[in-house]
């Protein structure tokens, strides 16, 4: 029995020594491995002079302006747009990249079964006659195993990779979610800036056309030249063309609306003209720390360092000989001379494989297998340069992410502030002009003076709303890319910035709203 065990552990002795020495060999031009690289967990906002807003952007933000009109169209391109619908086919993508990873790995079994019937030439290098037959029929089934020992971690590095690709993926979806949520917002909101001036248009025409009838009067009754009359024209005329320019441009915003929509204009929800809601601006008091977690797109950076970090690893454990052991059980039968095609019969007659399923017709295999790198020509280390080129073109990314998201929020809170402080002024000289209108028809009234004060006071403070509701609907719009800017109510975990590694404990994923 002792001869027996040394007979086998010798060759199997053998084996573990070759695979010591494969390893000892590859180990000589192996690179280190990477540690993570050192991101940045803050936004650069030191020293930013602005008002501070109580809490974040809601998850679904657009729900505090109080209009439900507004609802509606965001609802409906959270259903159609093609855009997010592009960003879910990429999530999607990197979903099954993932699933193919995994699947790559484990136990392997696959299973055979053939029947082959040949007949031998008489004149070939074993003739017929002296083999004694011409035909003979082979029959083969069996089952194969193999599996592929992950020692060196590359199988699950590429899982996490593919894993943290499909966390940026997400990220990046819902990225795409806050740009369309955000795109919709301000052209509706556009559109109601469009219906209020075109209100204030035809006020200003209705009111230019009483100075053209003055106008023409006086020029009949020789109070005042020809000019005088073609000076009112002029003047209808551009105030005509602007009520125009504003009825287009709320044409063209409607129609801007349906496509991010993806529908047709005419299957536009109905929209109704209504006051634009107020504004209450300003940045967190911790934006500076918790931006990191609030803005889809680092996140999709961050997810997109560990997937490159991940990649680094899977080049380098290319340097390590691959181990795999291979076993096999199946049944052989040879059967001769037999004149028509086989049957598979349970006899055990000379023309058919009834001995296939005879104990003797059994095969069994091991095989253990070892590949080792040794000469590549530079393929390995020039993968692994490849990798680390972009590890680091990722955290380059990702800085300039950080730096992007402070130069946006910075932009657009300080511009929210100074709109608040040209919004007062506004007001200020609206009312200065409603008392000027005021004073105007009291004269007018007295019979101190004609008409024509009182309508040129109307046409300043009609002109002074019009600027106030453009200055009104410029604000909405900055206080969108403030939202925007601040992530539109994304949330990273805080396990997902503290160790964002797919590998540890907590798998950090995106805790946000899936629209």
């Amino acid at each position: 029995m002792k001869e027996v065990l040394m007979k086998h552990a010798l060759p199997y002795g053998r084996w573990a020594l070759a695979t010591a020495l494969a390893v000892a060999l590859a180990g000589c031009s192996i690179p280190a491995k990477l540690e993570r690289p050192q991101l940045r967990d803050d936004v650069p906002l030191a020293g930013l002079q602005t008002s501070t807003r109580a809490g974040w952007p809601d998850t679904e933000w657009w729900r505090s302006y109080g209009d439900p009109q507004l609802d509606t169209l965001i609802e409906l391109a959270m259903k159609q747009s093609p855009d997010l619908a592009q960003a879910h086919s990429r999530v999607q993508n990197a979903e099954q990249t993932m699933r193919l990873a995994a699947a790559q790995t484990g136990l392997t079994i696959d299973g055979s079964a053939q029947v082959t019937r040949q007949r031998l030439s008489e004149h070939g290098l074993m003739p017929a006659q002296l083999l004694g037959f011409t035909w003979y029929n082979q029959a083969d089934l069996g089952v194969q195993f193999q599996y592929d020992f992950d020692w060196w971690g590359k199988k699950r590095a590429a899982i996490e990779s593919a894993l943290d690709q499909a966390r940026a993926s997400e990220a990046q979806r819902s990225a795409a979610a806050l740009t369309i949520q955000n795109a919709v917002a301000d052209t509706y909101f556009g559109w109601l800036a469009d219906q209020a001036r075109l209100t204030i248009a035809s006020q200003s025409v209705a009111n230019q056309e009483k100075l053209v009838r003055i106008a023409e009067l006086r020029v009949r009754q020789g109070v005042d030249l020809a000019d005088t009359s073609q000076q009112a024209k002029a003047q209808l005329a551009q105030v005509r063309q602007m009520r125009v320019a504003i009825d287009s441009s709320g044409q063209i915003r409607k129609v801007a609306l349906a496509a991010l929509l993806g529908i047709a204009p005419e299957q536009l929800p109905p929209l109704q003209p209504r006051a634009m809601p107020e504004i209450h601006s300003g940045i967190p008091a911790d934006a500076r720390l918790d931006l990191i977690a609030r803005r889809p797109d680092i996140a999709a950076s961050r997810w997109q360092v560990e997937a490159a970090l991940r990649q680094t690893d899977v080049a380098r454990a290319q340097f390590f000989p691959d181990i795999s052991i291979t076993a096999m059980v199946g049944l052989s039968s040879t059967n001769q001379g037999a004149p028509a095609l086989p049957g598979l019969s349970s006899g055990g007659g000379g023309g058919d494989l009834g001995n296939l399923f005879s104990s003797a017709s059994r095969v069994l295999g091991l095989t253990p297998a070892l590949h080792l790198p040794i000469f590549e020509s530079g393929r390995l280390q020039a993968n692994y340069g490849v990798s680390r080129a972009q590890l680091d073109a990722a955290v380059t990314q990702y800085n300039g992410t950080v730096v992007t998201a402070a130069r946006e929020v910075s932009s657009q809170a300080l511009g929210a502030e100074q709109l608040v402080a040209q919004r007062n002024e506004q007001a200020m000289q609206v009312t200065a002009n409603q008392r000027l209108l005021a004073s105007a028809q009291a004269r007018s009234r007295q019979g101190v003076r004609d008409a024509r004060e009182a309508l040129a006071a109307t046409a300043q403070l009609l002109q002074q709303q019009d600027s106030a509701v453009s200055l009104h609907a410029q604000a909405l719009s900055t206080d969108l890319s403030l939202i925007k800017a601040l992530g539109g109510g994304y949330r990273l975990s805080p396990d997902a910035i503290s160790s964002p590694s797919p590998h540890s404990s907590t798998t950090g994923d995106a805790d946000h709203e899936r629209h």
